[in-house]
C-alpha cells in the first residue's frame, strides 16, 4: 500500500476539520455538514480502488 494515500487522508481530514470549525463559529451549520461530506465523498473516492484490489485478492486466495 502507498504510504501518499494515507497523507492525502489526513491531509483532507484537517482541512475538512478546520472549516467544519469555521464554518460552525460563522453559523453556517448547513454548510460545515455539506463540507464534511464531500471530504468524505473525496476520500472514498480514493480508497476504492484498494477495497476493489482487496476484494479481488480475497477472491483469489480461497478461489472464488
Amino acid at each position: 500500500m502507498e504510504i501518499n494515500i494515507v497523507f492525502r487522508i489526513a491531509a483532507v481530514g484537517i482541512l475538512v476539520a478546520v472549516l467544519n470549525q469555521v464554518l460552525i463559529r460563522a453559523g453556517r451549520e448547513e454548510q460545515a455538514t455539506m463540507t464534511t461530506l464531500a471530504g468524505l465523498v473525496v476520500v472514498l473516492f480514493w480508497v476504492i480502488q484498494y477495497i476493489s484490489t482487496l476484494f479481488e485478492t480475497v477472491q483469489t486466495l480461497f478461489q472464488l
